[in-house]
């Protein structure tokens, strides 16, 4: 949604007698003219000035520090790596190295890695070190989490720029959800399933973008065929979730039907946003007349009013003008059934469904052209 500035922090200042809105944005005016953020960093400076003007807790004060100087700190690492799709893989540190399951994620960081894709990880042992270990550091992004013993990254990304360190479990958990185009889960213990329906979580509450979520075993494997099962038995079947919330997750047993799950997932799409009160998907590919007519029926579901509408881009989006090549398709989405929105992607990834693309049928029927 788009950001409304907050008029009470203003009228907080003005009515303590204190007209601090101008000043501020004075100076911000000298570091950043002409910026569009302007209203978001004064009200940021603003909420610092209040919380300061109450001055209640120094322990308060030192939390908001340190995590605002981690953000801003990985936000200008991680600025070099901007426009390269990232998976975050996630997994047990304790996963020896001659377990099936290390050779497995190794194999799936390559396989990431020959797809052009970065892999995220806690940066630590057994499945993460595995991951890094396949992909090699040109593709390794590490977010390790600092300890007050002793603790070393694993070796492919120890001591590199592609390391990022956290003091907060929150904030560097907030990274490997936000940088992530997908996520894909190895076995592990608490942690793993933590992280696990964590994105699940905010994935169907609509906090967090669509993105592929895949569970990776072995050949054979029951660890996430186990929780999927207890899934369906205790909440679908409770209708703690929808029965379309398990559209969320694919399982898969080996490394290159991961990558081909994600792969596929943006063969045609690429990315969504809110632009106002419309859930916009853009597209690499434009829908055909037949496609779209066809979902106008059957995703009337996900619609609050109205109906799809695909477009060209507009000027509206005027801070991601980089993607402006792209196709879009607009509707009131419900923001509701995220799992029938996956759907609705999947739909739009056939190359069937594309404008440009003719069936194999219709190119049989056409007739040779001779010249």
């Amino acid at each position: 949604m788009p950001y409304q500035p907050n008029d009470l922090l203003s009228r907080h200042f003005e009515e303590s007698g204190h007209d601090l809105t101008k000043k501020v944005e004075e100076q911000l005016n000298l570091v950043s003219p002409n910026s569009p953020n302007i209203p978001i960093y004064r009200d940021m400076i603003l909420t610092v000035l209040r919380m300061a003007q109450e001055d209640h807790n120094r322990w308060n004060a030192k939390i908001t520090l340190q995590a605002l100087r981690e953000l801003e700190h990985a936000f200008r690492v991680l600025e070099q790596f901007k426009g390269r799709r990232k998976v975050t893989v996630f997994g047990s540190a304790r996963t020896p190295i001659e377990h099936p399951l290390y050779g497995l994620a190794r194999e799936l960081g390559s396989a990431l890695a020959r797809s052009d894709l970065m892999v995220i990880t806690g940066a630590g042992g057994g499945i993460m070190a595995a991951a890094h270990e396949g992909a090699g550091l040109d593709h390794s992004l590490g977010f390790n989490i600092t300890l007050p013993f002793e603790q070393h990254a694993n070796p492919t990304v120890n001591g590199t720029t592609n390391l990022l360190p956290f003091h907060f479990f929150f904030t560097r958990k907030l990274f490997f959800v936000k940088e992530a185009d997908a996520l894909v889960l190895c076995p592990g213990g608490f942690g793993t399933l933590d992280e696990a329906l964590e994105v699940l979580t905010l994935i169907q509450t609509g906090k967090s973008p669509l993105v592929p979520v895949v569970l990776l075993d072995a050949p054979g494997g029951k660890f996430w065929q186990g929780a999927l099962d207890f899934i369906h038995q205790q909440l679908e079947e409770n209708r703690y979730i929808l029965p379309t919330d398990m559209k969320l997750v694919s399982l898969v047993y080996n490394a290159e039907d991961a990558v081909e799950q994600i792969n596929q997932f943006y063969s045609n799409f690429h990315s969504s946003r809110w632009l106002k009160h419309q859930f916009v998907i853009r597209m690499n590919h434009k829908l055909s007349d037949d496609a779209l007519e066809h979902m106008q029926g059957a995703f009337a579901d996900l619609c609050l009013s109205d109906h799809f509408h695909q477009h060209a881009y507009n000027g509206e989006e005027h801070d991601e003008p980089q993607f402006s090549h792209l196709a879009r398709l607009a509707f009131t989405f419900n923001a509701r059934d995220h799992g029938r929105l996956r759907e609705l992607v999947d739909y739009i990834n056939l190359p069937e469904n594309w404008a440009h693309v003719k069936s194999q049928a219709q190119r049989t029927r056409e007739p040779l052209k001779v010249t």
